[in-house]
């Protein structure tokens, strides 16, 4: 990616999720898919942790947006199984970013 995109363009999605109990994962959907990991379960890091790790990695929110969360099960055959946990929020990358 060059760091210029087409201001007409779909908006980048960028998820944190946790999976298995493991540390929770920051990462923006793009043909690289850069990662931060946060080290811990618990506490689910905060909106301004959040927003850290995506201008760490080139990112911004859109104006106005909002993350989403949804939940999920690890075997979706399996209504038992442990939950998947995934928060989701449109993102663009920072002016002048590494993204």
């Amino acid at each position: 990616m060059t760091g210029t995109r087409d201001p007409l363009a779909a908006p980048l999605r960028a998820q944190l999720s946790l999976r298995g109990g493991r540390d929770w994962h920051l990462y923006v959907c793009t043909d690289r898919w850069p990662v931060h990991t946060f080290g811990r379960v618990l506490p689910v890091p905060t909106r301004t942790e959040r927003s850290a790790a995506l201008a760490a990695l080139g990112f911004e929110p859109l104006p106005g947006a909002e993350w989403s969360w949804s939940e999920d099960a690890e075997d979706w055959r399996d209504a038992g199984s442990p939950v998947l946990l995934i928060a989701a929020l449109a993102v663009r990358p920072l002016t002048g970013g590494a993204a």
